[in-house]
């Protein structure tokens, strides 16, 4: 079978764990296994400190510093890990439309979070090299954008209007997960292309900070976009199994359609996994409980999107 799945956090992993063949929910040597895959492979630049910001959450995963001099170096590192694969033949980068097809393993460069840019315009240089989508914020508020966790929701900033623009303009996907509710309905207004929510879940099917409320699963929707159903504990139910994914995809693909549906799992960036969805494996079981909407839902819907989005050529 094959897969697309719209967030694993390869590129942090990669600066503690080998994630070509020994990372326990996912590795390349996995996803190699399976017939096609592309996997955006997320770049979070992450400076640990420990100290007062944001709220309980975020002092769990203990606030990054917000010096950005010191998280764009960071980037640069994880993106060069991502070279590193490339010229080993272990991934082919999806760089333009045509890069999708061909077979194997591919990795569509992510960012999680805007701290480490200075200014709107960075993304010119980051599309030269090889990012295509990018995340407006983590748990905490960036100069672009409120986070789901933001003390005062007020959505996008002017810089941020910028910011997705140029990202509609250089072939770049808009991704909204992490994001405040304002800020996904003000990125869906403005955006004139497909806007994704990488992982996250749905606020009706169990009530999380993360989780998407109506209006923002119905904003995203209109704009052709995707929701990557998540494998985030937190945010999937009580006692979180990979029958709960399917009930947020179910959520969504009844009552906003089946096209708007995807994966997005965040392994590598989640310290547990639900009960039977423990590593990439599973992705053929989920495939199964899906059934017929398993193409649609795992292929055809986020396929859709990067085509939509994407440069025809570099």
């Amino acid at each position: 079978m094959k897969f697309i799945d719209l967030h694993q956090d390869m590129g942090i992993t990669s600066q503690r764990e080998d994630v070509i063949s020994e990372t326990k929910q996912s590795n390349l040597e996995e996803i190699k296994k399976f017939e096609d895959a592309i996997v955006f492979g997320v770049n979070f630049p992450h400076i640990f400190v420990v100290n007062d910001r944001g709220d309980e959450l975020t002092r769990q995963y203990r606030t990054p510093s917000r010096a950005s001099v010191a998280l764009w170096d960071d980037l640069m590192e994880q993106l060069k890990f991502y070279g590193y694969i490339e010229r080993k033949g272990l991934v082919d980068l999806v760089l333009k439309k045509d890069d999708v097809k061909k077979k194997g393993t591919k990795i569509l460069l992510s960012l999680e979070g805007t701290d480490c840019l200075k200014d709107p315009f960075d993304l010119y240089l980051l599309k030269d090299l090889g990012l295509r989508a990018v995340g407006l914020t983590w748990n905490y508020d960036t100069k672009f954008a409120a986070a789901a966790m933001s003390k005062k929701d007020y959505g996008l900033t002017g810089s941020g209007e910028e910011l997705i623009k140029i990202a509609n303009e250089q072939g770049i996907l808009v991704d909204v997960a992490h994001g405040s509710r304002n800020t996904i309905l003000d990125t869906c207004s403005l955006s004139k292309k497909p806007v994704i929510s990488s992982h996250g879940n749905t606020k009706h099917v169990f009530d999380h900070s993360r989780n998407l409320d109506d209006d923002s699963l119905a904003a995203i929707s209109r704009t052709g976009g995707v929701i990557g159903i998540t494998a985030i504990r937190a945010t999937l139910s009580q006692e979180p199994s990979i029958a709960d994914l399917i009930k947020h995809m179910e959520y969504v693909g009844d009552n906003f359609g089946w096209d708007y549906v995807a994966l997005g799992t965040d392994f590598l960036g989640i310290e547990n996994t639900p009960k039977g969805f423990e590593s990439v494996s599973k992705i053929s079981e989920l495939a199964e409980l899906l059934g017929s909407k398993a193409q649609k839902v795992l292929w055809d819907n986020p396929l859709r999107v990067i085509n939509q989005v994407l440069p025809s050529n570099l």
